[in-house]
């Protein structure tokens, strides 16, 4: 197995990542672009003559559709496409099942502070248990109908409303493994879903094969057909090709201009990003460390390390601390679902790698912790490491309210100064 020496991604990164022969992976490579090769001023420029072709066009109430969770990277597209563009968006929103009170806040604060309309599509409870217990249990997936409900129903919205600009935030397939380069400037397409987004498995591949879930119950899930596209010419566009995207700065910027709520995290350092999900960094998160062997502690480090955060060294000591530790709310999640702990774990451990993990005295290790330490010589780490010039510390503010733990199908809309409760709203 082999390690970057920059950051800490393995080369069986779920969604592919290369390593040079100087020993740096592909992500790092392409992340040296934000510094090194791009002219963010003329990108802003092109991003706004874009913008500009829909701009009062095609809708009369809306001039475009801008996908949200209430994440704090939400507030930031939002804030950029409304207050500096003076574009008119339809938030658009996928119900996960999975929320956190914090998460409630912020997505009704993101409409309420922005003054946005807003349409949040809630798939029934059943179906979507159904659909996560059959994937669990084939893919030990928990995460799909979030993926592919994020994906697909913004892009149904657009066709049915004849809005055909859908503005997204980070591409993270660039940002993340240096898949494209943004010179190429990806954009959102049906192939780029089913491909990157959703791992092959889209709707169609599962028909016929969940009990109790029909062919009405995939269709929250199923992308608009390629005539509907063509008719509707959507466009999806990644605000990430003509900004210079630092989730960090750009969300402490939104705490001290909108209030949003931060929290720290159980299984990573960061207390941003995963506020509004009690599964992401838990039990999703648990799976992708058994299948791969990393967590996202590591995520979070390895976009640090690469915009001059934190050294290797720093990052390291994170990962190890938090990637591996068990998730508390495994019972909240088995209740939620209607399965055992035990048989939880019997599943989870079946989708444990083998190759990258081994018993030593009875418990589980990595079989490449030395690799991750030290994937080349000292020298030669030292030569591909980037000097830390902007080291931060991740904000954490105070909350409106205590935090259950519990999942939270949905919550009020909005927020004013009467009350800011998730659950009673």
């Amino acid at each position: 197995m082999k390690y970057c020496a920059r950051c800490l991604y393995p080369e069986n990164h779920p969604l592919t990542i290369y390593i040079d022969e100087k020993g740096v992976c592909s992500g790092c490579r392409v992340h040296e672009e934000k510094f090194d090769s791009m002219n963010w001023g003329e990108k802003e420029k092109e991003f706004g003559k874009i913008l500009e072709n829909y701009k009062g066009k095609e809708h009369p109430n809306y001039d475009c559709i801008i996908p949200v969770t209430g994440t704090g990277d939400d507030f930031y597209v939002v804030d950029l496409i409304k207050n500096k563009f003076k574009l008119n968006p339809l938030l658009v929103s996928y119900n996960t099942h999975y929320s956190t009170e914090i998460g409630i806040r912020n997505l009704s604060r993101l409409c309420t502070k922005l003054d946005c309309d807003h349409i949040l599509y809630t798939v029934g409870p059943d179906t979507v248990k159904e659909i996560t217990k059959y994937l669990l249990k084939e893919e030990g997936h928990v995460y799909w109908h979030v993926l592919a409900g994020h994906l697909t129903f913004p892009v149904q919205v657009g066709t049915k409303l004849n809005i055909p600009l859908i503005i997204w935030g980070v591409h993270p397939w660039s940002d993340q493994m240096g898949m494209f380069s943004h010179f190429d400037i990806v954009e959102m397409t049906k192939k780029v879903r089913k491909e990157h987004g959703l791992k092959m498995i889209d709707a169609d591949s599962l028909r016929g094969k969940i009990p109790n879930i029909s062919e009405k119950d995939l269709m929250a899930f199923t992308y608009p057909s390629d005539k509907q596209l063509e008719e509707c010419a959507v466009r999806g566009l990644y605000v990430s090709n003509f900004f210079h995207w630092d989730s960090q700065a750009q969300i402490e910027r939104i705490i001290e201009k909108f209030g949003y709520e931060t929290e720290e995290q159980e299984r990573t350092f960061n207390t941003y990003e995963t506020v509004h999900c009690n599964v992401v960094d838990g039990v999703h998160d648990y799976l992708k460390l058994l299948k791969f062997g990393y967590g996202k502690a590591t995520d979070h480090a390895c976009r640090d390390i690469r915009l001059k955060r934190m050294s290797r060294k720093e990052g390291l000591e994170l990962v190890e601390k938090y990637d591996e530790l068990l998730p508390s709310n495994i019972s909240k999640f088995c209740e939620w679902l209607k399965l055992s702990e035990e048989e939880f774990h019997q599943i989870a451990e079946s989708f444990r790698n083998k190759d990258i993990w081994g018993k030593v005295d009875g418990v589980w290790k990595l079989k490449f912790e030395d690799k991750r330490r030290a994937p080349l010589s000292e020298q030669e780490m030292k030569e591909v490491s980037l000097e830390v010039n902007d080291p931060r510390e991740y904000i954490k503010t105070s909350l409106l309210e205590p935090t259950t733990g519990d999942f939270i199908l949905t919550g009020r809309g909005y927020m004013d100064e009467n009350n800011f409760e998730a659950i009673k709203g």
